[in-house]
């Protein structure tokens, strides 16, 4: 492994490491990404790289006890491991990448071939009211700061301007939500949360 790594220009060399580097901080890599100023998916040099090198890279995660995962149909490359999500999700958050799991996986089955999945913030939110896991709609603040999270983990990219956010503002659900759960226990997770919430609004009720 030493030897290959040796054997790459030092170009080559610098770019492996910052590939490396940018897969622990962002856990995702996207073969296209939205880009606002052309309006379009743009292909993306790290994942190139990534590719060019998947073998490499596999083994050099192997030892760190982390998976490398490739998914060529959805242009995608993410390690996978326990440990990987350093940051604790709110629970705002993990509702919204639940919801945006269903919600792809739902539009994915509709299309016959691989297609640009994209929903609005009212939808999402709507799906929360189907599966009465919040109390209310959370406040402008609370939903640009989950946002921003999930764009920040490339799970979503915002189509429209954060500081106009309404029920209008669309959102475009990259293929790494695939890799959250599968359909099915996305579903009982969901359930659970509901369940979990209506038992404290009765829990509440009787103290009343």
């Amino acid at each position: 492994m030493i030897e290959y790594f040796e054997q790459l220009t030092q170009e080559e060399q610098e770019d492996l490491t910052d590939v490396i580097r940018l897969l622990y901080r962002q856990t995702f890599l996207l073969e296209r990404k939205f880009d606002k100023r052309a309006g379009r998916l743009q292909y993306q040099r790290e994942y190139r790289i990534c590719e060019k090198h998947i073998d490499f890279l596999k083994m050099y995660f192997q030892i760190a006890g982390i998976t490398l995962c490739e998914n060529v149909h959805l242009g995608l490359i993410y390690i996978q491991d326990e440990m990987v999500w350093g940051e604790k999700l709110p629970r705002l958050a993990t509702i919204y990448i639940l919801l945006l799991k269903l919600i792809y996986d739902e539009q994915m089955a509709s299309v016959s071939s691989s297609s640009q999945i994209v929903t609005t913030l009212g939808a999402l939110n709507g799906k929360a009211g189907d599966f009465r896991v919040l109390r209310s709609i959370p406040s402008p603040t609370e939903m640009k700061r989950t946002i921003a999270m999930l764009k920040k983990y490339q799970l979503i990219e915002p189509l429209d301007v954060l500081e106009e956010l309404n029920e209008s503002t669309r959102l475009l659900i990259y293929p790494c939500i695939h890799a959250v759960l599968q359909g099915d226990a996305v579903r009982k997770v969901l359930e659970s949360f509901g369940n979990s919430r209506e038992e404290e609004e009765e829990t509440l009720g009787d103290i009343g």
